[in-house]
């Protein structure tokens, strides 16, 4: 799996004009599942993402977590962080998972994060969506769990 953290001041999803997931300060989390992942993968992602110490403490130091500040969370589903355009001017996505397993993987780590008693809203997984998010730093991260395919 594959995830691009995003702290944001606000973030939203917006599908057909209608405003399905807002947050104010928080993450938002663009999730990608590869052909090589796995329920296996899943409580790594959860962790990291839940205890990732991402947001400043009083002394300005970024040491606090989402669950050390109960901060909120949008996790948008997003195949395209498996784009492969190393060759050519059109992206290969031959590295991403087929879509019904993809969605059972995305949602177990949406279970998983608010089994943790995280706030998470979400996209429509396969909707044509609009993100808005007011970055904050900004600080955007990388994740990817170690079984990452391309990893």
């Amino acid at each position: 799996m594959r995830a691009v953290v995003q702290r944001v001041l606000e973030a939203s999803v917006t599908i057909d004009g209608a405003k399905v997931s807002q947050i104010g300060p928080g993450l938002l989390v663009l999730l990608g599942v590869g052909k090589g992942d796995s329920e296996a993968d899943v409580p790594w992602m959860v962790e990291k993402l839940a205890t990732l110490r991402i947001f400043e403490d009083a002394a300005g130091k970024m040491n606090l977590s989402l669950e050390d500040t109960h901060k909120q969370l949008i996790v948008v589903s997003q195949f395209t962080l498996y784009g492969d355009t190393r060759k050519g001017r059109r992206p290969s996505f031959i590295d991403a998972m087929e879509p019904t397993a993809a969605k059972a993987l995305y949602e177990r780590v949406c279970e998983g994060l608010r089994g943790r008693g995280l706030t998470v809203g979400t996209g429509v997984f396969a909707a044509d969506m609009k993100v808005a998010l007011i970055n904050d730093g900004p600080v955007t991260l990388l994740l990817e769990t170690p079984g990452a395919a391309g990893a």
